[in-house]
C-alpha cells in the first residue's frame, strides 16, 4: 500500500469492486503520427499561420523539446503534413484513352485536400519533395502522362507546374477566405459581387478600357472550380 495518506484516503471512499483503486490516467507516447495529427487540427481550425512547434507541442500538452525526438523542426512537420493530404489522393491506373481526365481528376483531388486546411498550401510550394507519400503522387502522374505518349521530358515539367497551379489556386482560396472570416464557401464570388465588379467595369473610361467595359461579363464569368478546370484542360491540352 502507498505510504501517502491521501492516496490511502482516496483508496478508501473509491467505489468497491474491482475499480476500487482508481489509476491515474496515463498519458499517450508522443508518435509522428499523433504529431501529424495534431499539425493537421491546427491547420484546420486555426489556419497554417498558426502553426509551429510550440503549438503542436501545446495540444499534444507537452513541450516543444519533446517533439525533437521524432520530427527534425518545422520543415519536417511541413512535409509529414502535406504526405499524409498525398496519402488520401486515389490514382488511377494509367490509361493512354482517358490520361488527360484521369490527370485532372488527380489534380482535383489534390486540391479538395487543400482547401480543407486553409493555407496548407503553403508548405508544398516550398518543400523540396523527399516525402514518400508526395513521391507516390509525382510517380502516378508521371505513369499516367507517360502512357498518353507525352515525352518524359514534358511529362515531368507539366507535373511541376500542375503542382504548382494547383497549390497557389489553394492558396489564393483560402486567403479570400480568411479575409471573410472563413465564412461557408468564403471562397466563391456571389452573384452580388460580381454584379457589382461588372458595375465597376462598365462605368470606366470608354476611351481607356473599351475592351474591358465590352467584355465585363465574360471577365467575371465562372466559378473558382469551373476556371481552375479550364486552367488544368489548357495544360494538358497543349501536350502531345
Amino acid at each position: 500500500m502507498s505510504a501517502d495518506p491521501k492516496q490511502r484516503r482516496a483508496a478508501r471512499h473509491a467505489p468497491s469492486g474491482d475499480a476500487a483503486v482508481a489509476e491515474a490516467p496515463r498519458k499517450q507516447p508522443i508518435t509522428v503520427e499523433r504529431i501529424t495529427d495534431a499539425a493537421l487540427e491546427i491547420v484546420a481550425t486555426q489556419g497554417y499561420d498558426a502553426l509551429t512547434m510550440r503549438s503542436v507541442a501545446a495540444l499534444l500538452d507537452t513541450g516543444p523539446a519533446s517533439l525533437y525526438a521524432h520530427v527534425v523542426n518545422k520543415a519536417d512537420i511541413d512535409e509529414l503534413i502535406i504526405g499524409r493530404l498525398c496519402n488520401q489522393l486515389v490514382l488511377p491506373e494509367p490509361d493512354s484513352d482517358t490520361w488527360r481526365e484521369q490527370i485532372a481528376d488527380v489534380c482535383a483531388q489534390l486540391r479538395d485536400q487543400y482547401l480543407a486546411y486553409p493555407g496548407v498550401s503553403r508548405a508544398a510550394l516550398s518543400m523540396i519533395v523527399t516525402n514518400l507519400d508526395v513521391l507516390r503522387i509525382n510517380e502516378g502522374m508521371l505513369a499516367i502522362l507517360i502512357a498518353g505518349g507525352v515525352e518524359p521530358h514534358e511529362a515531368a515539367w507539366t507535373i511541376d507546374a500542375l503542382f504548382l497551379y494547383v497549390g497557389v489556386y489553394a492558396l489564393e482560396l483560402s486567403l479570400v477566405s480568411q479575409r471573410r472570416g472563413h465564412e461557408e464557401d468564403a471562397w466563391f464570388v456571389t452573384r452580388e459581387e460580381r454584379d457589382e465588379v461588372v458595375r465597376r467595369f462598365t462605368a470606366l473610361p470608354a476611351d481607356r478600357f473599351p475592351q474591358t467595359r465590352r467584355y465585363a461579363a465574360e471577365l467575371t464569368s465562372g466559378t473558382g472550380h469551373e476556371r481552375f478546370d479550364f486552367t488544368v484542360g489548357q495544360l494538358l491540352a497543349n501536350l502531345a
